[in-house]
């Protein structure tokens, strides 16, 4: 099946009433006609045969399915929020002694995981530029268990290459963990080029809307079922059955919602290059950096910019404060446009020379390209630009 109909149909079971939109189970537990058949399940259940929603669901399951029919993944574990996700993979998959690299430029939750949760428990963490093969290659160890990145920086839009780093990782054993919020499950090929786990947010693109919190772990069967099904189980980071059922209905229309999104954030950036008040960055434009890896590993440049405003902070929040249109919120992938501060919200906590170095200025924001016309948006990020200006 192409994407689309995956989309719409993967993973689907229909109960005994044949409904045509997905079931919602609402249900934490299920029950057993004998004790035999009880004590039966819980030595080894069965594909469709379930024990307790912490465990699985069928509404749970129809999502993972179809999740991981879109990535291409062998199987997937759904997760009560993105960085249940995150924390998740990376803590069922290291133990005290061991050793990870991870890029530098990571959201402040992740780099909250691996500075101050795995380190307490005896895991050692290097930081790298991911965007330098030379410095991966020369943090990889011997006892490095696990490389972790974002595929695209959150929020300054710098490109890991998957490929490269898998094949250092894999000649060392360790394995690739890739977040890959900002390529989207529309245009990612990680599994392909090389990642072993790759993570969501289903918060972002898959529901959309702004309406649930959710997240996936994809990977091998083996790793989802032998390693974090365990780990997630008895720990409690499971999806509820509601927010399954509301990341069905976004994988729906992903497809369109996100190639529509690109096309905007593609004609924003083009709009506002030549402004002088203001620097874009977004891998989608020739001037970009790593514009051809962008190309090589999504085929566009995705539906997030960075603007650095001229003129700091107190530009930056006169232009925040002068949109109409765009929404303050710290939330991306959302239908409604959105715009957030990084220095003073989802990175406030680091210091300021460390912001300096991963290139969050006063001046940058983030902006969610939604699905209203381009051309309102770019009118509405004009005015803001002249209210900026002051």
């Amino acid at each position: 099946m192409k994407t689309r109909t995956k989309l719409v149909h993967g993973g689907t079971r229909r109960s005994q009433w044949g409904e045509v939109s997905e079931a919602l189970f609402l249900t934490q537990g299920f029950v057993y006609e004998t004790a035999e058949a009880a004590e039966a399940r819980f030595l080894s259940a069965g594909p469709d045969e379930f024990i307790y929603a912490r465990y699985g669901n069928p509404t749970v399951a129809m999502f993972e399915e179809r999740i991981a029919a879109l990535e291409g993944a062998e199987d997937a574990f759904a997760t009560a929020s993105g960085m249940a996700a995150v924390s998740g993979a990376l803590t069922s998959l290291l133990r005290a002694g061991d050793h990870v690299v991870a890029a530098r430029a990571l959201f402040g939750s992740c780099l909250y995981v691996l500075e101050e949760v795995l380190t307490r428990f005896g895991v050692e963490v290097t930081f790298v530029d991911g965007t330098d093969l030379e410095q991966w290659r020369a943090a990889i160890r011997p006892d490095t268990r696990a490389l972790f990145f974002e595929s695209v920086a959150n929020p300054t839009l710098e490109l890991v290459d998957i490929a490269a780093v898998a094949e250092l990782a894999h000649a060392a054993g360790a394995v690739v963990v890739v977040d890959n919020v900002f390529a989207t499950p529309v245009y990612s090929g990680a599994i392909a080029q090389g990642a072993d786990v790759v993570v969501y947010s289903a918060t972002k693109h898959i529901d959309g809307q702004g309406r649930c919190l959710g997240g996936v772990v994809l990977g091998s069967r083996d790793y989802i079922r032998k390693v974090l099904e365990p780990y997630m189980k008895h720990t409690g980071g499971a999806l509820s059955p509601f927010n399954a059922w509301v990341m069905l209905k976004g994988l729906e229309t992903i497809d369109l919602r996100v190639r529509a999104q690109s096309a905007s954030a593609q004609r924003i950036a083009e709009a506002l290059q030549d402004d002088a008040r203001v620097r874009v960055i977004y891998p989608g434009l020739a001037e970009h950096p790593q514009h051809a890896l962008a190309l090589r590993q999504m085929g566009q440049g995705g539906t997030v910019l960075a603007l650095e405003i001229e003129g700091g902070q107190a530009a930056a929040f006169r232009f925040l404060n002068a949109l109409e249109i765009v929404l303050i919120s710290n939330n991306l992938g959302d239908a409604k446009s959105i715009v957030t501060h990084p220095a003073t919200t989802t990175h406030q906590r680091l210091a300021v020379e460390r912001k300096a170095a991963l290139g969050i200025t006063p001046g940058l924001v983030r902006l969610s390209v939604g699905l209203e016309d381009p051309e309102d948006l770019i009118d509405d990020l004009r005015g803001a630009l002249r209210a900026a200006a002051g």
